[in-house]
């Protein structure tokens, strides 16, 4: 490779790019005049080369490893994930969770206010007014997501002329973080006891529309109606666990797990991948932000749900609901509004609940929707309430 070098002509032609001279990322002219000039040219012509050579080896195996490394493979390996982290056009795409932050930190809060009640503070969203012709519907949501969910659904009913409020479960979304042990534990009549002031400070006249789905916090809607019946003029339900053969996500099983649960429950991520999961849709970047946000912002909401599925006992809570909605114990007018595509909860759930009370409940069966229909498919979801209401 020296007698190489000592053999290249001084006079370079115009056309010579040094980025691709043996000597790269020296200055080959210079260098090649220095080395035909000076005595054992030959031994340091083999010592630069050499030299050379191993930068650019170097260079390869470094843009070789950048390429490789991504911060966020864990998710992104996962297809349904991968449109929703999009690390390529992200700004956050080194993995810098403050610059993720900075560009998400305003989204997801359409149509919402902060409303303090009693010593919480929740996240409350509003469309339609007090005046509104259509009556006031009340919409809540399922762990782990938060009312954005509903956003879509609540604008197309306002125009509609229903006044609809839909909040944050405390834990979740935007609302307070309660710390257990310091007068909110995450228990099943806490919820109910926080929610009935929040519909005083609301001014929420009864009896109004309910509109429920989801997990957990979306069952403590269901029996929050089982004891509220008086309050409510209809209800409907998307896609819940009704009876006591649903199954339960694995999420909600892991999160019971000693140790492992608080490891999961710090997964950043862990909402978005619930969503997608349960759907036949990855979620576009601008949405998966927002239920990624609260996770981002703080270890809060992840110990709330962490706390609230501990708390919670899943059969109590199905076989609850499973009476308490049949035949000779309800008889409010109930819409079921099923999204067919759910991975979670398979539509032989919403049509054994049906069976045990045909008088009672409607089965709407939403094609081309899954686990959370107002996401996936809200203007059909519009339809159907519009018709029912």
């Amino acid at each position: 490779m020296a007698w190489a070098l000592l053999s290249l002509p001084l006079n370079l032609p115009p056309s010579y790019s040094p980025q691709s001279s043996i000597l790269h990322p020296f200055k080959p002219k210079s260098q090649i005049g220095w080395l035909a000039s000076c005595s054992g040219s030959r031994r340091r012509a083999r010592v630069i080369a050499s030299a050379a050579d191993q930068e650019k080896t170097e260079d390869k195996d470094e843009d070789k490893d950048s390429s490789a490394f991504n911060p966020f493979g864990f998710v992104t390996d996962n297809p349904s994930s991968r449109s929703a982290i999009q690390i390529i056009e992200s700004p956050a795409e080194s993995g810098n969770v403050g610059q993720m932050l900075y560009r998400i930190e305003d989204k997801g809060k359409e149509y919402g206010k902060y409303v303090r009640s009693g010593e919480h503070v929740w996240f409350v969203r509003e469309t339609g007014s007090a005046e509104s012709q259509g009556g006031t519907v009340i919409f809540l949501h399922g762990a782990p997501t938060q009312s954005y969910s509903y956003r879509n659904v609540m604008s197309q009913m306002s125009e509609l002329g229903f006044h609809c409020f839909a909040p944050d479960w405390l834990g979740f979304g935007f609302s307070d973080k309660p710390q257990p042990g310091y007068g909110f534990d995450y228990k099943e009549e806490e919820f109910h006891e926080e929610f009935d002031k929040l519909l005083d400070v609301l001014g929420v006249k009864s009896p109004f529309y309910l509109v429920v789905q989801g997990f957990l916090v979306g069952s403590y809607g269901l029996t929050w109606a089982l004891k509220n019946r008086s309050r409510i003029s209809k209800l409907a339900i998307l896609n819940s666990p009704l009876t006591v053969s649903s199954p339960v996500p694995g999420l909600f099983k892991q999160l019971r797990i000693p140790l492992f649960g608080e490891f999961t429950c710090q997964n950043a991520v862990m909402a978005e991948r619930f969503i997608e999961a349960g759907s036949a849709y990855v979620l576009k970047l601008e949405k998966a932000d927002v239920y990624r946000l609260p996770y981002l912002s703080s270890s809060g909401p992840g110990f709330a749900i962490l706390e609230a599925t501990r708390k919670a006992n899943f059969n109590n809570i199905s076989t609850q609901i499973a009476s308490g909605f049949a035949s000779g114990s309800w008889d409010i007018p109930t819409l079921v509004a099923w999204g067919i595509a759910d991975k979670y909860l398979p539509q032989s759930v919403a049509e054994e609940f049906q069976e045990g009370n045909p008088t009672a409940v409607k089965l709407k069966l939403i094609e081309g929707a899954g686990h959370m229909p107002q996401e996936d498919w809200p203007e059909r979801v519009v339809t159907a309430l519009r018709v029912f209401f």
